[in-house]
């Protein structure tokens, strides 16, 4: 399946591993809670390591207003926890190692399809993508943009 996912459409029920190797059931988030998800390209590079740290600096925001954070991208489960561990991240981060959620999703590739995406869905809590946010390079606004969405 290769939707793009629009403002508008229910965010699709999908099922992965978190930093920790346990399953996450997105099916227990869609309708319950506000949700921000975030699709990047790589753990421990400058870009994504500057985005998911800013996630972790504004946590207790997103906390505070209900808000659960999700990072995504193709890095294994062992990935994932040594950047957590490294960077102190607070949210969690979930393995797509096929890219098939990136799939579902439509999160394009970037600079000639070399790079994979890096895109924000701001969900809310009737399980609504209410806002769509994609830059590769601003990587700081993904983290304003989830924030004043769902305020």
């Amino acid at each position: 399946m290769n939707k793009k996912i629009s403002i508008g459409d229910s965010v699709p029920s999908f099922n992965l591993k978190n930093q920790f190797g346990e399953s996450v059931d997105m099916h227990q988030y869609i309708g319950k809670t506000k949700m921000v998800i975030y699709f990047y390209p790589k753990d421990d590079t400058p870009g994504c390591t500057k985005e998911a740290c800013s996630f972790r600096d504004h946590f207790e925001a997103f906390r505070e207003k209900g808000i659960e954070v999700f990072g995504i991208s193709a890095d294994s489960v062992s990935s994932h926890l040594n950047f957590a561990k490294k960077h102190r991240l607070s949210f969690t981060l979930l393995s797509d190692e096929n890219n098939e959620v990136r799939k579902m999703f439509g999160v394009p590739s970037d600079l000639l399809g070399l790079l994979p995406g890096r895109v924000t869905f701001i969900v809310d809590g009737s399980g609504k993508v209410i806002h769509i946010f994609n830059s590769q390079f601003k990587v700081d606004k993904h983290i304003t943009e989830a924030l004043q969405k769902l305020s």
